[in-house]
């Protein structure tokens, strides 16, 4: 069984594949019924854990993950009613299915089992086999609500992420830089931008094609990703060639000296292609907390066009430099010295070394 789902403009198969087997809780009071659904359970594949009581079977729930429950509609002390309350009442990772088994099959105690909770209502008159038939139905549900929760979470990345290369997009940014921002107001930390754009990159494009432009764009995304040392920075992707580091926590020294290692870093990457060597440089504007007189009164549209200003001013200055609101001294230790500054005509530039 298949489902199709539209996710924007493609469409998805989603296969109704649970990654593991399912865990079934059994709860009867009789131990010699509970003996026996084990062990027909257990032989059919399923993962199995029993209780004799309601208030057991909850343990259970809160120590191992179950996602059916089997229960016995007459026990003492909590009967599979109230089991079935207490279980829809809490919030669990995962829809727990309940099937609720009882020697009773009268219409009032059906509707009193379902209106509690429960999913499915057997007789313990049933065969063996159709109650196997009914656990195959609670999984084939199981499936599909993983397998929905699955398309849905791809949904969601699909709406937060780049399509070309894999890194945050721009309304991703937009949002979560906002969250940084407040927190960073709140607790009066710092926050940095590095807004990076590829120098030249229409001749990429013109001389090697749009398919090694985009590999271009792939592997300058995890140069930058290499470059940057902490779980909390990220990078997202504006548009066309330009992008953006976000940096919490980090003053306006600490962001020039990131920035100067992804120029650098970028500066002597090499890319093989089939058309020939290609290499690339950056430009990077920063803007910081650091470098806002009223750090309450900051927006991220603030922040934003700071980092804009800074990286026209690179650009404008011979591009493959780093400019900050402020100067800041910094000392770069490298293998090869820096070629900042260098300005190419772009119908002189050689074929093979896109600077």
């Amino acid at each position: 069984m298949q489902v199709t789902i539209d996710l924007e403009d493609t469409a998805e198969i989603v296969r109704l594949d649970l990654p593991v087997a399912p865990t079934v809780l059994l709860v009867d009071d009789d131990e010699l019924v509970l003996a026996k659904l084990q062990e027909m359970v257990r032989a059919a594949g399923y993962h199995v854990y029993t209780a004799t009581n309601g208030a057991d079977a909850l343990a259970l729930l809160e120590k191992f993950s179950a996602s059916i429950v089997v229960t016995d509609l007459k026990m003492p002390s909590m009967n599979g009613l109230e089991l079935c309350r207490r279980i829809r009442a809490h919030a669990w990772p995962q829809y727990i299915y309940i099937v609720l088994l009882t020697a009773r099959d009268d219409e009032a105690c059906i509707l009193a089992g379902l209106n509690a909770g429960a999913d499915d209502y057997l007789s313990k008159r049933t065969s063996g086999a159709q109650f196997m038939a009914r656990l195959r139905t609670a999984q084939r549900v199981l499936s599909l609500e993983y397998s929905l929760k699955d398309a849905i979470e791809k949904k969601r990345r699909l709406a937060m992420t780049d399509a070309l290369t894999g890194v945050y997009n721009r309304r991703y940014f937009l949002r979560h830089l906002g969250r940084e921002l407040k927190r960073s107001q709140r607790f009066g930390g710092d926050l940095s931008l590095l807004l990076l754009d590829v120098d030249h990159f229409k001749l990429v494009n013109d001389t090697f094609g749009h398919v090694v432009g985009d590999m271009v764009l792939k592997r300058l995304t995890r140069e930058i990703a290499g470059c940057l040392q902490r779980s909390t920075d990220w990078c997202a992707r504006l548009g066309g060639e330009e992008f953006v580091v976000v940096l919490e926590g980090t003053n306006l020294n600490g962001a020039r000296r990131c920035a100067e290692k992804v120029r650098e870093s970028i500066e002597n990457l090499i890319m093989p292609t089939e058309g020939g060597a290609v290499r690339i440089t950056v430009s990077i504007g920063i803007s910081s907390l650091e470098g806002i007189a009223d750090k309450a009164a900051a927006t991220v549209q603030l922040l934003h066009e700071q980092a804009d200003t800074n990286l026209y001013k690179s650009k404008q200055g011979g591009r493959n430099r780093v400019t900050s609101s402020h100067p800041v001294v910094i000392q770069i230790q490298s293998q090869e010295s820096p070629r900042r500054g260098v300005t190419h005509d772009n119908t002189q530039m050689p074929m093979h070394s896109l600077r």
